[in-house]
């Protein structure tokens, strides 16, 4: 019989979820609970708390006594240790959770530990805004709990109701569906990195690649993308890599809103991957609508891309530095890999007569990485093109092809 887990506070919110549970059971499901308060749960669960906070090397009653904040670290390091290990073990087939910050903070820790495909289905107060921090580079479902997870009435009823059905529906049509729904093809595949300015070229290189006998698959450069790319190349997902659109370090780097964090651009050096990289879109730092662009920005080139975009051109001494740590990360590589270097602009914007045209800005990106780089594995080639004509694109997957073979 199909198993859905419900993960949750039993003693301050036991009255939701043995709702839940009672309508997962009257689908005809078995219902897997697992407590992560702190206190006696309402009803009597599956895995106590006290089994969670061993699974995190910590005593339940020192859990107890402990502050909040204590008690939410050790339970959340103790879900994200548990949940994967049960679910090996056969236990459940999906999971679902309700829950304010807190409730989300514990039971997404578990959950982004499972593998992709997994049923993940969070009801959160919390759903409505950032969810980036829960939902990290996993495939959870966010479902906004509209009032607060506090006790049952009509509008949290239906919630709930349409909550236990979505999971439900997750893992009562498995069987119905091939294990492994199959592509039109086998093709090894290659990742992408692509950006609104660099699509064009990153759209020409994918049909050549695709010509040739590989399957793309295509990243948006918007900090989730990166880091999900990362993380896919380190699941050994990825023949080769085409990171034609490194923007989201200038984000990390300068305060920007679509960061990848500090790792990007690692994963393909670490795995020994076959790589062509560029710097595609690195001439700006993103943020959301313009009123939100820092004072220190002020007096910049700043292009509003969509109402709740705006671009801020960066310095030449930014570009130094951004060059510096590019070069940095691809010092480390331990196989041959190229560095391609459009003369003609690394966007749409950064083209001749374009808002953010700036050619001695490019120019410091450039000498910046050409004199950090010292690792004999890695190639340079400056190409007298935009980043976006299909002669880049072009050389870019041919590139690659030469690599990879």
């Amino acid at each position: 019989m199909k198993t859905i887990a419900l993960v949750g506070t039993f003693d301050s919110k036991g009255e939701e979820f043995l709702y839940a549970k009672n309508m997962i059971e009257q689908l005809g499901f078995m219902a897997f609970t697992v407590h992560v308060g702190s206190f006696e749960p309402a009803f009597v669960p599956d895995v106590k708390n006290s089994e969670v906070a061993a699974a995190a090397g910590a005593d339940i009653q020192a859990v107890i006594a402990g502050d909040r904040a204590y008690a939410a670290d050790v339970m959340a390091r103790g879900l994200s240790v548990l949940i994967p290990r049960l679910y090996e073990e056969g236990r459940f087939d999906g999971i679902l959770s309700f829950g304010g910050s807190g409730g989300t903070t514990l039971a997404t820790a578990g959950m982004r530990e499972l593998p992709f495909g997994v049923p993940k289905v969070m009801v959160s107060t919390m759903a409505s805004g950032n969810v980036s921090d829960y939902v990290g580079t996993s495939d959870i479902i966010m479902m906004p709990s509209l009032v607060d997870v506090a006790g049952l009435n009509r509008i949290s009823r239906r919630v709930f109701k349409n909550a236990v059905m979505a999971v439900a529906g997750m893992v009562g049509y498995t069987d119905k569906l091939p294990e492994e729904i199959p592509e039109a093809d086998d093709r090894p595949a290659i990742a992408a990195t692509m950006f609104g300015v660099t699509t064009p070229c990153v759209t020409r290189a994918k049909e050549l690649l695709e010509e040739a006998g590989y399957k793309v698959i295509v990243f948006h450069a918007n900090g989730a993308g990166g880091k999900m790319m990362e993380k896919m190349i380190d699941e050994g997902i990825f023949a080769g890599v085409l990171d034609l659109t490194t923007t989201e370090i200038c984000d990390d780097l300068y305060g920007g809103v679509l960061t990848a964090g500090p790792h990007r651009c690692e994963a393909a050096v670490r795995q020994g991957l076959p790589q062509v990289v560029s710097v595609g879109a690195c001439e700006m730092i993103n943020f959301g609508h313009i009123s939100t662009v820092p004072e220190k920005y002020s007096g910049r080139k700043i292009y509003e891309h969509n109402p709740a975009n705006s671009l801020v051109r960066m310095t030449a001494a930014e570009s130094e530095g951004l060059g510096a740590r590019l070069a940095e990360k691809w010092n480390k590589a331990k196989t041959e890999m190229t560095v391609l270097l459009p003369l003609g602009g690394m966007s749409m914007l950064e083209a001749p007569g374009k808002p953010f045209e700036g050619p001695d800005e490019r120019s410091a990106l450039y000498r910046s990485i050409k004199e950090k780089l010292a690792n004999p594995l890695v190639r340079v080639r400056e190409l007298p093109y935009n980043i976006n004509d299909d002669e880049f694109a072009g050389a870019a997957a041919d590139e690659l092809l030469r690599l990879m073979k």
